[in-house]
């Protein structure tokens, strides 16, 4: 697995939890698909993922988005 594919695993993981919590839980969860659109955002404009770094750290291999 690269980096690439993990980043985009993990959005969809926290995209998908906060929307199930907000829907069972308390409507403040959907906070957290908000934050999580925003970083995929902003991280598409910049090129800065702090998810990218730490699955790095992992030792996960560089795609081709983040290296």
């Amino acid at each position: 697995m690269t980096i690439d594919n993990a980043v985009l695993s993990f959005a969809g993981l926290v995209v998908l939890v906060g929307l199930a919590l907000g829907w069972y839980v308390s409507p403040y969860w959907f906070l957290l698909t908000a934050f999580a659109g925003l970083n995929m955002l902003q991280a598409g404009v910049t090129g800065f993922c702090p998810a990218a770094m730490i699955f790095k750290m992992f030792g996960l291999k560089a795609g081709c988005a983040f290296k």
